[in-house]
């Protein structure tokens, strides 16, 4: 069966090319030219990732995504002629899955979202244990839960994922480059420096001491694995 790909954007020209560029590509395209049809198109479509311009009439896109989140969990990756790295920021904060800046490549496109709903179904798959303890450190993967003994610990979206990557594969080395594809795929436009950022972030988040780490140690020359 086709995904299904809801497409946000007031510039119907854009969304012509879009309907016709996807569907070569095997997807199925619905269409929305404001926040509101968005949320009304969610709820009726299902949609399996969704595609949101920012600048949208009405209601920005942010504001779209906010809403679309509380009702539905699929992947959505932002296009927008606003390049500014604060966009970006917000939108990955939200949970957006990627980011496109137009003009873009519709072969491109098609290849962010192919690879956007690889990582959404391999997050999806059964797994054997969905609740990792390490120490004081638990993390539960159904319900996006991170715990430092009797402390909540706030993750952003990205954070999670490389968190439970690592300490659902203990003591396994990733590089970063591998931490780069699996978390952020190919296609992202970020250097090897993002992953240090995010480390750094994590350990400060869930280490006693992040001058010291217990549980994510450096590889020196490699990258980085979790202790279990």
């Amino acid at each position: 069966m086709a995904k299904r790909i809801l497409a946000v954007d007031d510039d119907a020209k854009v969304l012509k090319i879009l309907q016709h560029s996807l569907a070569m590509e095997g997807f199925e395209v619905v269409c929305a030219s404001d926040g509101f049809e968005a949320l009304d198109r969610a709820r009726e479509a299902k949609p399996d990732l969704i595609l949101l311009d920012i600048m949208l009439p009405g209601m920005d896109g942010f504001e779209t995504l906010r809403r679309l989140k509380e009702f539905l969990d699929v992947p959505v990756i932002i296009l927008s002629a606003r390049g500014e790295e604060i966009d970006r920021i917000v939108g990955f904060r939200m949970g957006a899955d990627d980011y496109q800046t137009k003009p873009f490549s519709p072969v491109e496109l098609a290849l962010r979202i192919k690879a956007v709903l690889r990582r959404s179904s391999s997050a999806a798959q059964p797994k054997t244990a969905n609740i990792i303890k390490c120490g004081r450190l638990v993390v539960d993967y159904d319900k996006r839960l991170v715990e430092n003994g009797d402390l909540k610990v706030n993750l952003t979206p990205k954070e999670f994922e490389l968190l439970w990557l690592m300490a659902s594969h203990p003591g396994q080395a990733f590089s970063k480059p591998h931490l780069l594809e699996r978390i952020w795929d190919s296609t992202y436009e970020g250097d090897e420096n993002t992953v240090n950022v995010h480390i750094r972030r994590l350990r400060e988040k869930i280490e006693d001491d992040p001058s010291s780490p217990i549980y994510i140690k450096t590889v020196w020359g490699m990258g980085y694995k979790f202790l279990g």
